[in-house]
């Protein structure tokens, strides 16, 4: 059993899409998704996300994005690394848009810019590391941030930094096991009313 890491292709959309969705509610209800189209339907949702990997707009959900693992010609994970400073706020709102939301969809989006971070524009951020159920202790996403910190260092990189909701213990952990620390922390009302959680923590890492 060989785990290979790959950048991801336009033909991983829906592979991207499905692992998209399950981070965002990270074992909640609902997540920013669910929040932003407005409903529960997972196949609703998953086709907004698809679309959303491919506008035109390149948002931090863009394929480009992302690494993909394989086991066997098997997906089995994902990472996402992203530069703010590239993808913002604006450009989001501009990919929703693409999408079909409404010219209103920022009203949406206040609940996920509650928690306001001093965010380093020149660090990469990474998000959406997810691996597929059944496939845990193989060193999926151990190989996947081992690529691309290696890969953000050929690029000039030397410091990544990560947003995981407060309460997510074992995200925290693994990322404390992989070098991360925690360098900010933000409690948030909106947040804790929407999804259930506290808010969000800040963590980054030298390298």
């Amino acid at each position: 059993m060989s785990l290979k890491i790959r950048k991801a292709t336009v033909s991983d959309v829906e592979f991207l899409a499905k692992m998209i969705l399950q981070s965002s509610r990270a074992g909640k209800k609902d997540g920013i998704f669910d929040l932003i189209f407005q409903t529960n339907d997972d196949s609703f949702i998953l086709k907004k996300i698809k679309a959303l990997t491919q506008t035109n707009a390149k948002t931090h959900c863009n394929f480009n994005n992302f690494l993909i693992a394989e086991i066997n010609n098997e997906r089995v994970g994902t990472l996402c690394s992203y530069e703010p400073r590239i993808a913002t706020k604006e450009v989001f709102i501009d990919a929703l848009k693409e999408t079909g939301c409404p010219d209103n969809v920022s009203e949406r989006l206040s609940v996920l810019y509650c928690c306001d971070f001093n965010l380093n524009n020149r660090t990469l951020m990474f998000d959406y590391m997810e691996e597929v159920e059944g496939c845990t202790d193989v060193g999926i996403l151990k190989g996947l941030m081992q690529k691309s910190l290696l890969t953000a260092r050929l690029k000039g990189y030397r410091i990544a930094q990560a947003l995981v909701e407060i309460g997510s213990l074992e995200t925290l952990l693994f990322y404390k096991t992989l070098g991360f620390q925690i360098v900010d922390e933000q409690e948030c009302e909106l947040y804790k009313e929407k999804f259930g959680r506290a808010g969000m923590v800040l963590l980054a890492i030298e390298f």
